[in-house]
């Protein structure tokens, strides 16, 4: 049985418009989001075994401060340069290609991400907005066996759901 978490960024700053879009980082909203988001979590949700996050400014240290929430070091952090931007069968392909963990975090970028969850046929869940988080539990025993799990949600949770301190929603 292997557990795995789709996290987005938090919102990012358009301020510095001289960064690049790789470099840009969390915006005000954004820290608020995952800072929130990371207390929430840390109550809630199993931590991972591993995360592996895009090198992007943004995805990077919304990784730092979940994993910060959930007591885990960063040298646990991964970084995949694959991940910055990626589709939907690189996202599957880094996901397959992970070893010995139970429980995976990854942290990424839209349109990717969207298109992932799309892939598993999860009603409900038409965007993935900033901070937002997806977890499945999955009936493999190892991630390259991806393709014929059995995926089942376990939650949805959005900085919205838990800023308005309503019940996050359930994934169908």
């Amino acid at each position: 049985m292997k557990t795995l978490y789709i996290i987005r960024h938090a919102k990012s700053s358009w301020h510095f418009n001289m960064l690049k879009d790789h470099d840009r980082p969390l915006g005000s909203r954004g820290r608020k989001q995952v800072l929130k988001m990371g207390k929430h979590l840390a109550k809630h949700v199993k931590p991972p075994d591993q995360i592996i996050t895009s090198p992007a400014s943004r995805a990077f240290y919304t990784a730092l401060f979940v994993a910060d929430a959930w007591g885990i070091d960063e040298n646990k952090l991964t970084l995949n340069n694959a991940l910055y931007h990626a589709d939907q069968k690189t996202l599957l392909e880094i996901i397959r290609s992970t070893v010995e963990t139970d429980v995976l975090a990854i942290f990424g970028h839209n349109p990717g991400l969207n298109s992932l969850i799309n892939c598993f046929h999860i009603n409900g869940i038409n965007n993935l907005p900033t901070c937002g988080i997806v977890g499945f539990t999955l009936d493999i025993e190892n991630w390259r066996d991806l393709n014929s799990a059995c995926l089942t949600p376990k939650f949805y949770y959005t900085p919205r759901s838990i800023e308005e301190d309503t019940p996050p929603k359930e994934a169908n």
